[in-house]
């Protein structure tokens, strides 16, 4: 079963304790066996039996039915396992275990106390190697960015020009992510899309601001909350444009926002917010609800797998029609019954987002950018932007018909599987963003 949601990496966090020790390969060892036969059973839907072999701490928080929601809700499946790892410390074994998806990188860490009995199991992204360092004769420089202070501020990355100065400020960019919780360089298997583009724009002459999405910075802080999609996104990308604009070297009258996915179809809220913005740029941008395109992605990408889709697939697609309505309604909806287990303020707050509706208010340039590969935002999605705005002197489209989701070309009808290919996102793209922004 090939299951795709709008999130590119899905943290799955049950209660772990966890080992910082040396750590040996324990593919051989009694600790790895048992981490391999929960993922087995995970796999084999056998939730029942996969919570028998949890500790009584563990099945008591995890009970089989929370199990295999949370299991249920990861963003790629099937899953090819790594070779597991195990570390000690006091009498507590941690295995982890490589999880490679079409779309993301995730590590499973499994707690095994004495008895061997499960003590803790989580589900994270993986961690993304850095970014290559930027060339000695590169015409650009990048520097460390902070968005916010204290507890609660997000790391970033600045690239900058290095022709910028009070005397010649330069145009600038934020770099807005799509769904799930994304680091600065927006990190998908081997490809970092938001490093091409801020790259690729410095080195035309445009400052780029990218930085760490507050789900994947800071998620303990928004558990409890009651979530939005401006607490998420929103805020945070106004922030950025505002300091921006205090940044010496760059032009405070030409701060643009770039978004991409979930993030293109906030940019014109987030433009809206900002109030200042000198233009938008909307790359694979949604124009309907995401609900209806979660749902959507889902029968897609099922049918894709092999040409059908079979019994298990059809219910987790019900599932997930099932989960709008509920959502869609006036009742309470618990976090379990909800799309990913985000809380339904999430969900209804971005349902409530009308992208379309949004760039209708606005005074400043748009330029829409859209790859003919793309299986996520397909052009459904592009042609009611064109149907809305293919007349108006304000808004600029540019189609790629090789680009995928990621900016990325290649060759036949577009795939999950590509995502795991090493890319960079396409020059001319890059291109055409730097002479719209030069011009506006």
């Amino acid at each position: 079963m090939k299951i795709l949601t709008l999130a590119a990496a899905l943290a799955m966090t049950l209660p772990v304790q966890a080992a910082q020790q040396s750590s040996t390969p324990a593919s051989a060892s009694a600790p790895a066996s048992v981490a391999t036969a929960l993922l087995d059973r995970l796999d084999a839907h056998d939730y029942t039996g996969a919570e028998a072999m949890f500790d009584a701490r563990m099945a008591a928080a995890v009970p089989a039915a929370k199990l295999q929601g949370a299991w249920e809700s990861l963003a790629s499946k099937p899953l090819v396992r790594g070779t597991p790892v195990s570390r000690t410390r006091d009498g507590m074994s941690v295995v982890e275990i490589p999880l490679h998806g079409s779309v993301t990188e995730l590590v499973a860490k499994v707690a095994i106390g004495a008895d061997g009995r499960i003590a803790g199991f989580l589900i994270q992204p993986a961690a993304a190697p850095a970014a290559a360092p930027v060339a000695a004769d590169a015409t650009f420089t990048e520097q460390d960015f902070t968005l916010g202070s204290g507890a609660t501020a997000l790391p970033g990355t600045l690239s900058m020009p290095k022709s910028a100065a009070a005397s010649h400020p330069v145009p600038a960019v934020v770099l807005v992510h799509g769904s799930g919780p994304n680091d600065r360089d927006e990190t998908i298997g081997p490809n970092k899309p938001f490093v091409d583009i801020a790259r690729g724009l410095a080195a035309q002459g445009i400052a780029v601001l990218r930085y760490e999405k507050r789900t994947r910075a800071h998620p303990s802080q928004l558990k409890g909350t009651a979530l939005t999609i401006d607490a998420e996104t929103t805020d945070d990308a106004v922030a950025a444009m505002a300091a921006l604009r205090t940044t010496p070297g760059i032009d405070p009258k030409r701060v643009f926002v770039l978004g991409h996915s979930q993030g293109a179809m906030m940019a014109p809220r987030i433009a809206l917010h900002d109030g200042h913005a000198a233009g938008v740029v909307l790359l694979a941008a949604p124009a309907r609800k995401l609900l209806d395109i979660l749902v959507e992605q889902n029968e897609r990408l099922a049918r894709m797998n092999d040409g059908k889709i079979d019994a298990t697939e059809a219910a987790a697609i019900a599932k997930l029609r099932s989960q709008a309505a509920a959502l869609r309604g006036t009742a309470p909806v618990a976090d379990a019954d909800t799309p990913m287990q985000e809380p339904a303020t999430y969900w209804r707050s971005v349902d409530a987002v009308d992208p379309i509706a949004d760039a209708r208010k606005l005074r400043v340039p748009m330029l829409v950018l859209q790859g003919g590969r793309d299986i996520q935002v397909v052009q459904a999605d592009s042609a009611q932007w064109h149907q809305a705005f293919g007349h108006t002197a304000r808004v600029t489209f540019h189609g790629y018909p090789a680009l995928n989701h990621l900016g990325i070309a290649g060759t036949g009808p577009g795939t999950l599987a590509e995502y795991a290919k090493p890319g960079h996102v396409d020059a001319q793209l890059i291109a055409d963003v730097a002479t719209w922004i030069r011009a506006h």
